[in-house]
C-alpha cells in the first residue's frame, strides 16, 4: 500500500515524538527565535483588535464584505486591526482598516499550499508553527472578533475562550459573527452547560450578533468595563534596536472623537473610547507593548 508522502517541515519534526536530547534542545531554540521575531514585528504596532475567519470567502461573499465593514469600524476606535494575514475574511478586515485610514497588521503562517499575505498589511510577518502564530495574535489584542471559518478559526476561537475561562488571560470581549452560522455550536455548548462540562456562567464570555455596530458597541462597552474611563500606566524608557525603527507603523490620523495612535519610542499609545450616548470621550491609557488588565 502506498502512503502519502508527509512534509518534512520544523514542526513536524518536533512535534512527531522524543528526539534526541540535541535535537529538542535545538527545536526549543527555534521556537524562542520565532517568538522574538514575532516579537520584534509586532511590538510597535499598538492596542489591537484580531479578526478570525475563514481564508476562503470571496470578495463578493458576504461574510466577506461583514468583515470589512468590521476592519473599518475597528480602525476607526484608534486599533490597529490584527488578522492571519491570508485571503479571505483575514483579507477583508486588513482592507477595511486600510480603507478607513487606519493601521493593519498580519500574523501569517507557512503552509504546504502556500498562503500568500495579503496586499493591505503595514506590518506582516510570516510563522512556520502555529502554535507561535496563536500566542501573537493574542498577546497583542485587546478583543477578538470571530467570523465563520473552518478547523483553524475553530482551534482560535476555543483556545480564546479557554485562556479567558482559565483566567490566562483578561475578561477580554470576544465577538461571534453570524448566528446561523454558529447556531448548531451554540447548541452544542447549551448540551455541555446540561451536562455540566462547562459551567453555566462560561456562554457569558462571547455576544453572537449579525450587526458590526453592535459587535463594535459590547467591544467598547467592555473595555470601558474593564479599563474605566482613564487608566495609566507607568512610562518605562524603551530604545529602538536594531532593525525595530522601520518596523514601527506611520503615525495615523482619526477622525474627531475617536482614537489618535502616536508612534513613538516609548511603550504608551492612547486609545480615546467614544461614549455614543453622552457624546464625550473616555481616554484609555495602554502599553504599546500589549500590557492588559488580567
Amino acid at each position: 500500500m502506498k502512503h502519502q508522502s508527509k512534509p518534512q517541515n520544523g514542526e513536524y519534526l518536533f512535534l512527531k515524538g522524543p528526539g534526541s536530547r540535541w535535537a529538542d534542545f535545538t527545536g526549543v531554540w527555534k521556537i524562542m527565535v520565532e517568538f522574538v521575531r514575532g516579537f520584534r514585528h509586532l511590538h510597535f504596532i499598538g492596542p489591537s483588535i484580531t479578526v478570525f475567519g475563514s481564508a476562503h470567502f470571496k470578495e463578493d461573499h458576504p461574510y466577506y464584505q461583514q468583515a470589512r465593514l468590521f476592519g473599518q469600524a475597528i480602525a476607526r476606535k484608534g486599533f490597529t486591526v490584527m488578522t492571519g494575514g491570508g485571503p479571505g475574511v483575514m483579507e477583508a478586515a486588513n482592507r477595511g482598516a486600510k480603507e478607513a485610514g487606519g493601521c493593519s497588521a498580519g500574523c501569517n503562517i507557512e503552509l504546504p499550499h502556500e498562503q500568500e499575505p495579503n496586499p493591505y498589511l503595514d506590518v506582516m510577518i510570516t510563522m512556520r508553527r502555529f502554535y507561535v502564530r496563536k500566542v501573537l495574535l493574542l498577546k497583542y489584542s485587546y478583543a477578538f472578533v470571530v467570523l465563520p471559518g473552518g478547523f483553524g478559526t475553530m482551534d482560535e476561537l476555543f483556545e480564546t475562550l479557554t485562556l479567558i475561562q482559565n483566567h490566562k488571560i483578561g475578561a477580554l470581549p470576544l465577538v461571534l459573527f453570524g448566528r446561523e452560522f454558529w447556531k448548531e455550536l451554540l447548541d452544542q455548548i447549551e448540551e455541555m452547560k446540561a451536562a455540566g462540562t462547562i459551567s453555566p456562567n462560561d456562554s457569558g464570555h462571547f455576544l453572537v450578533t449579525d450587526s458590526v455596530e453592535e459587535g463594535m458597541d459590547y467591544i467598547i462597552a467592555k473595555l470601558r468595563e474593564n479599563y474605566g474611563s482613564q487608566v495609566s500606566h507607568r512610562k518605562t524608557k524603551s530604545r529602538w534596536w536594531l532593525g525595530e525603527r522601520a518596523m514601527a507603523l506611520p503615525q495615523q490620523s482619526f477622525e474627531s472623537g475617536f482614537a489618535h495612535i502616536v508612534p513613538v519610542p516609548v511603550k504608551v499609545v492612547v486609545a480615546h473610547l467614544v461614549n455614543d450616548d453622552a457624546h464625550h470621550e473616555a481616554g484609555v491609557l495602554l502599553r504599546k507593548c500589549g500590557s492588559r488588565k488580567e
